[in-house]
């Protein structure tokens, strides 16, 4: 019996060990899969990691980049309306000369009617340069008043029945620039 026990504790720990052994390579292979699964979890994590850092990066370039047109945009918008009146006012220069020359003619004129022609002729060339930019002239006397394009100044009984509600005089002209008021007409309604 003796000999029955020792080989029954014997063949035990040979099975313990058999067992052990035996779990062994499924232990290296369990943490070796678990191994593995950290890495593929910490590759993925470490990936995307990166693709933020990308993202974030994109999206910070991108505002830069929006930014500097932002900037670029307003700085060209200061720039226009600081030289937007530029061309009208090269244009109208050889009316201030034309000015200047009737003002030493003046000096030493005796007769009035060249004096005013040469004012005349200054005027016309002022009309036409301003037409040429798109200003244009209202045509008031005789119209039916009407209160976006026309300010009354003052009523007055009309003259025939006909002109009750039109404009009779024109104390100040109206004007249009490229088809939208610049100036309204003074005007005189009949009532």
């Amino acid at each position: 019996m003796l000999k029955k026990k020792k080989k029954e504790n014997s063949e035990t720990p040979e099975n313990t060990v058999e067992i052990t052994n035996e779990n062994n390579p499924g232990d290296e292979q369990e943490v070796a899969q678990q191994e593995e699964t950290t890495e593929v979890t910490v590759s993925a994590e470490d990936k995307l990691k990166e693709e933020l850092s990308q993202a974030n990066d994109k999206y910070l370039r991108l505002y830069a980049e929006f930014d500097n047109f932002r900037r670029r945009t307003v700085k060209e918008r200061e720039e226009a309306r600081k030289t937007e009146g530029k061309e009208l006012i090269v244009a109208l220069l050889p009316v201030l000369d034309d000015f200047e020359r009737a003002l030493r003619a003046t000096e030493n004129a005796t007769e009035v009617a060249p004096v005013r022609e040469g004012v005349i002729l200054i005027q016309n060339k002022l009309k036409n340069i301003l037409t040429q930019k798109g200003l244009k002239e209202m045509q008031s006397i005789g119209t039916e008043f009407n209160a976006d394009i026309h300010e009354a100044i003052t009523s007055i009984p009309a003259p025939t029945d006909d002109m009750k509600g039109k404009v009779i005089d024109e104390m100040e002209k109206g004007y249009e620039l490229n088809e939208r008021v610049v100036r309204f007409a003074k005007v005189i309604v009949g009532a």
